[in-house]
């Protein structure tokens, strides 16, 4: 029997590759979407989320029935989820203010429970989403996975996401772009695709108001730089363990407007309905275009489902509060 499974989380990975047509048809090269809403959770996350209960498993600190506690942009907290209903754990998540609705909602019909947490503070300050998911792990005995600086993260995507990439182009990548976040992503595939060809470029996508550009640029770590910004599950105020620079050859900066804009013209020019994460992403691909000649194979993750987004980036009376358009 083909395409049956013992469970949901068997489900994960294996997601395809689309080629952009539309928005980059002045390109010198093709651009091919990885496109990971494809996934049971509708995001890249799960990935993750799967090898850090499996890990967690397998060196005691998850025991079976226990609480997962985690501090999450929505995305993690819904692979964490679906994973904890498939093998029987409980779970509960903080998030920032800033943050759609719908993250909330769904991970709320997932059986999670979730505390929403001011997005104005530093990340040590004791109300932050991450102090707050810290407090409630100690105050219920759970496992705190810490996304941001658990290694399995880039573990996760140096199993899976870098050699399916590796396998679906016949090993003619040449460049790998991705939106930066806990790290785990953009540093885990790319230190797997750089073992098999070095010269493969990898580019993160900075958001404006995260340091993580110029921490890349200069290898400080300066936190007066960042500020909020409306792009969700992108960019930091303080530089996760999950990093590694030597694996990151270019990062580009994108901001909310033009970010949020390209995402929408996923949908309308490629049918493409994804986050805002994936609209910085494509945006960081032209933003980038000079590094690319005709010998290239561009890939583009695409991380989420637009479905997360629908009251804000695929709101129009949303888009207009915001500035982003006329």
């Amino acid at each position: 029997m083909k395409n049956v499974f013992n469970n949901i989380i068997d489900t994960i990975g294996n997601t395809p590759l689309v080629k952009l047509n539309a928005i980059t048809k002045d390109f010198p090269c093709p651009v091919y979407a990885k496109v990971e809403y494809f996934n049971p959770g509708n995001s890249i996350k799960d990935r993750l989320a799967l090898k850090l209960i499996r890990d967690a498993e397998a060196s005691g600190k998850l025991k079976p029935g226990g609480t997962i506690v985690e501090c999450t942009s929505g995305n993690t907290g819904m692979g964490l989820a679906l994973a904890a209903t498939a093998l029987g754990y409980k779970c509960v998540f903080t998030m920032s203010s800033k943050m759609s609705q719908e993250k909330v909602d769904i991970l709320r019909a997932m059986g999670a429970e979730v505390f929403i947490c001011p997005v104005d503070v530093p990340a040590d300050h004791p109300e932050s989403y991450y102090k707050v998911a810290e407090r409630i792990a100690k105050e219920r005995d759970g496992w705190l996975p810490d996304q941001y600086n658990n290694l399995s993260n880039s573990a996760a995507h140096y199993e899976s996401t870098g050699p399916e990439l590796w396998e679906q182009t016949d090993g003619k990548i040449t460049a790998y772009v991705v939106s930066t976040g806990t790290g785990g992503t953009l540093c885990g595939t790319a230190k797997y695709l750089k073992e098999k060809n070095p010269n493969i470029k990898t580019i993160g996508v900075d958001p404006e108001g995260s340091l993580l550009k110029h921490w890349h640029e200069t290898g400080e770590v300066d936190e007066s730089l960042t500020r909020v910004y409306m792009l969700e599950g992108m960019g930091e105020d303080f530089l996760p363990d999950n990093y590694n620079r030597e694996v990151i050859d270019y990062m580009v900066t994108v901001p909310d407007k033009e970010s949020m804009l390209m995402c929408r013209r996923l949908a309308r020019e490629e049918g493409l309905f994804c986050g805002t994460s994936a609209g910085a992403a494509v945006l960081g691909v032209l933003k980038s275009k000079d590094l690319f000649t005709a010998d290239d194979f561009v890939v583009v993750v695409l991380h989420d489902h637009g479905s997360r987004y629908v009251g804000k980036v695929y709101n129009d009376n949303w888009m207009r509060e915001k500035g982003f358009m006329d």
